[in-house]
């Protein structure tokens, strides 16, 4: 018998969660930190509005990238390792974006921030091999839904310092907290001694991201370029044969980045295709409410806010998604996961319902919102531990990696779908081209139906196997799989 692994000296169990939790959140707020600042980035650094536009682009696109790369590389070299190379890469980004106003220093600051998503990913495979089976479905439903918190905490946050301070504090704010995270994981995150063997799949790595980055560019800029333009269209085509080649030499490679006959089983395929309608719903509740609640009151449904006052309608949201995050792990618990994925789905479609119906008073808005926020926790908290209990432990952050990636695809593509809708329906108010209010309508049946689409999807993943007696979901019964509950000590402790 291989006796469990005892924390080093250092190391406080108890504060692994909140520290990864906080962590998860920095860099959540990074995604959402340069939105208040984007109308004035042409005059405050002598660029274009199509330059500005980058420095939200790029930390798509990086994120995208490095999320499923970083994962499957935490699997390999050391989950804490890797971690504490992510944060220290988000640190040195937010001081290149504080110490400068030149654009193209700006746009390579911020891809580095971008690249730092692959924390949250990382976070709960650490938790999953760090914590004794009870504390993993309540921490990785917390360490999950940061995306989401981080998100709508951070617009506000930012908005009030744009609006007060020099705009660079927000980027010394961000490396201060960055460094403040690099510290706290030192200090109290052990590192994983659970390893993937192999080699780095480098070309599958290439190959991946190659397919990514003419993806999403295809699609982030498709609305400006034109979609049936030459370049989208490029884009678009060397998207398809790029993935198809990468594909090939996935399914071949002994060592691949990622196991795409693993993600071919419906439990992991279902559950990805879950994350990208639920970021799709999940996004368009945050575009939508920004957008809408500042329209001028000339428009007739326009409430002529503030950004600072559009941000802090989201605040509610955020603030219920901690709430709710261990909620939904007792549901999953209780019920399995795939039950609180397909709930958190269904309050998400009963949200937009309420949004379509209350769009004229700001309570409403802001309740509608708060609506769409739960379901999202819910589903947000249920999707990791869905992964978890499909795919083998020394592979859970590249698997959480992936899901990761496609929450933000279905962003993607909510931003490329919300834009066109708001400018291709549009009305002269006040002297100015504005949205018409059946827009912001159907973006809301949009994201109705691709929450209800997230519905379907969990209705269709297999079942799990029966609770065990600790009220814990068992293993999915799938050959060569872990179940989520299965802590690396608890594991070492009963070989």
């Amino acid at each position: 018998m291989q006796p469990a692994r005892t924390p080093g000296p250092g190391a406080r169990p108890r504060l692994i969660v909140p520290v990864l939790a906080f962590c998860g959140a920095v860099v959540a707020v990074m995604q959402t930190l340069v939105v208040p600042l984007l109308p004035h980035v042409p005059d405050l650094t002598g660029s274009s509005p199509a330059a500005a536009g980058w420095l939200v682009t790029i930390t798509l696109l990086t994120g995208a990238v490095f999320t499923p790369v970083l994962g499957r590389a935490g699997d390999m070299y050391g989950k804490r390792r890797v971690l504490l190379a992510s944060l220290g890469v988000l640190t040195a980004g937010s001081v290149m974006c504080a110490v400068t106003s030149d654009i193209g220093w700006l746009i390579g600051g911020r891809a580095l921030q971008g690249s730092a998503l692959a924390v949250i990913p990382l976070g709960i495979s650490i938790i999953r091999d760090e914590l004794p089976a009870e504390r993993v479905l309540p921490s990785i439903a917390l360490m999950s839904s940061t995306l989401g918190i981080g998100a709508a905490i951070g617009l506000p946050v930012a908005a009030l310092v744009v609006e007060n301070f020099d705009w660079h504090t927000m980027f010394w704010a961000s490396a201060a907290l960055g460094l403040l995270d690099v510290l706290l994981v030192l200090w109290i995150v052990p590192e994983s001694p659970l390893r993937t063997e192999g080699r780095f799949d480098v070309p599958g790595t290439l190959g991946l991201a190659a397919t990514l980055v003419a993806l999403l560019l295809a699609i982030t800029q498709g609305a400006d370029w034109g979609w049936t333009s030459l370049p989208t269209l490029a884009l678009l085509g060397a998207a398809v044969v790029v993935g198809v080649l990468w594909g090939r030499y996935e399914l071949r490679t002994g060592s691949p980045m990622v196991d795409l006959r693993v993600s071919a089983r419906p439990a992991v395929l279902l559950t990805n295709v879950a994350a990208l309608l639920i970021g799709f719903a999940f996004y368009a509740n945050s575009l939508a409410t920004a957008q809408m609640v500042q329209e001028p009151t000339s428009t007739g449904y326009g409430l002529g806010a503030s950004i600072v006052v559009s941000g802090l309608c989201l605040l509610p949201g955020g603030l219920a998604m901690v709430v709710l995050s261990p909620v939904s792990a007792r549901l999953s618990a209780a019920y399995g996961p795939r039950s609180a994925l397909a709930l958190g789905a269904a309050v998400m479609t009963l949200g937009y319902v309420v949004r379509f119906f209350t769009s004229h008073a700001l309570w409403l808005i802001v309740a509608g919102a708060t609506v769409v926020s739960c379901g999202t926790a819910l589903a947000y908290s249920a999707l990791p531990a869905l992964v978890m209990r499909a795919v083998p432990v020394t592979e859970t952050g590249a698997a959480n990696g992936l899901n990761t990636l496609m929450r933000s695809v279905g962003q993607a593509c909510c931003s490329a779908v919300v834009a066109a809708v708001l400018a291709h329906m549009t009305f002269l108010a006040g002297g100015r081209s504005a949205p018409t209010l059946h827009a912001y309508l159907l973006v809301f049946l949009i994201a109705a139906g691709a929450a209800l689409a997230a519905l379907a999807a969990a209705l269709c993943l297999p079942p799990a196997g029966r609770p065990g007696p600790a009220g814990t979901p068992g293993a999915a019964g799938t050959p060569g799989t872990v179940a989520v509950t299965q802590s690396a000590p608890a594991a070492r402790e009963s070989t």
